[in-house]
């Protein structure tokens, strides 16, 4: 349980347990607790009944508590995070296995990456010579030792090397080295994520898997660790853990999921809503929430109103409001509850998550990672 107490970094004085939603500030960030926990559960029991285990994505809410209550639901190894401050935020709340997913770049960087392995076990994805280079010397300046793993590109066209052979010659530097060590594969399938049809996701997730799978058994072939794979996403978790081909999971939106999300894995619960208030009803059927593009992640569409499809946002590009067609005959005042179509977004737009159970605020979470994108 996060402490109440220390609100001074939050802003406004954090709600206490009991109040009513109806009674906070807005906009705020809502957290359904009970939905949330049955999403952790459900991929917990998920990720048991198979041989992958969980690396959840600290990206999707940058919660430490969130993180904590993730790890407690069981068949998890680690978390996985996307930056180096995010790695510092968890690394200093006492976690204790953390993968940056990401490439870890630049001189200040790779002191302060040297420092998180002298206090953890820390990996972060590679695909370069240079940076390998640059960690090895960070790594054995420092005395420590950085896990690598090295970035496959199973289809997306981001980071990393193309499979097999490059990969092979990647990993052959590596283990050359001191203060670095080759702990396994990384092939994460975003261009996969958002297809409509379950099987054509599944099937490109599977080919992306089958990649990553190769290679490995060519590194070891070669007399080479071949370590874990570790990737997938909420979206493609099926093949990841119905499968051998992935070994560690980093799913991510599954805890609080968006209504895109919900879209595609309406088996997971939508427990984040933003709390907006109407400010304005300038005519008939139109009503003006305080809530615009700082407030709501909306890459992947427009929000939606909870309980309500009947209405309408013609657009999302105000900072600070959001006009609703077909809107209800509603008073000044009167609260909503928003979905946004992308939470990771969403939570990086907020210093704390609102707990609730029956419309009453139960904990307040601070989110401490929020802005931490270097």
């Amino acid at each position: 349980m996060v402490s109440q107490t220390d609100t001074s970094s939050l802003g406004t004085e954090a709600p206490a347990p009991g109040t009513p939603i109806e009674d906070l500030a807005t906009p705020a960030l809502l957290l359904n607790g009970p939905a949330c926990r049955r999403n952790l559960q459900k991929m917990a029991d998920a990720a048991r009944r198979g041989t992958c285990r969980l690396r959840p994505h600290f990206k999707n809410h940058k919660c430490p508590e969130l993180a904590r209550q993730q790890l407690e639901a069981g068949a998890a190894v680690g978390m996985t995070c996307a930056k180096l401050g995010e790695a510092e935020v968890l690394i200093e709340r006492g976690f204790d296995d953390v993968l940056i997913a990401n490439q870890v770049v630049g001189a200040a960087k790779m002191k302060r990456l040297a420092v998180l392995a002298g206090r953890a076990h820390v990996s972060v994805a590679v695909d370069a010579d240079e940076q390998i280079d640059a960690i090895s010397a960070a790594a054995t300046s420092a005395g420590v030792t950085v896990g690598a793993l090295i970035e496959v590109d199973g289809g997306m066209g981001r980071c990393g090397v193309q499979p097999g052979e490059p990969a092979l010659k990647l990993a052959r530097r590596i283990t050359g080295l001191d203060g670095i060590e080759l702990r396994g594969l990384q092939c994460f399938e975003g261009h996969c994520v958002y297809v409509d049809d379950l099987e054509e996701r599944l099937n490109a997730a599977r080919k992306c898997h089958e990649q990553a799978h190769r290679t490995r058994r060519l590194l070891v072939e070669h007399g080479l660790p071949g370590g874990v794979i570790s990737g997938g996403s909420s979206a493609t978790w099926q093949v990841a853990v119905g499968e051998e081909t992935c070994d560690e999971l980093q799913c991510g939106t599954y805890a609080t999921m968006d209504w895109r999300y919900h879209e595609l894995v309406p088996e997971f619960e939508i427990a984040m809503t933003i709390l907006a208030t109407v400010i304005s009803r300038p005519r008939p059927g139109v009503a003006v929430l305080d809530l615009g593009i700082k407030g709501a992640g909306s890459e992947f569409g427009v929000p939606r109103v909870v309980g309500h499809p009947e209405i309408e946002i013609p657009f999302f590009l105000s900072e600070e409001h959001t006009t609703l067609n077909n809107a209800p005959d509603w008073k000044v005042g009167t609260q909503v509850q928003i979905m946004s179509s992308h939470a990771c977004t969403t939570c990086n737009l907020y210093r704390r998550l609102v707990v609730h159970d029956q419309g009453r605020v139960t904990d307040v979470w601070p989110i401490e990672a929020a802005g931490r994108v270097e």
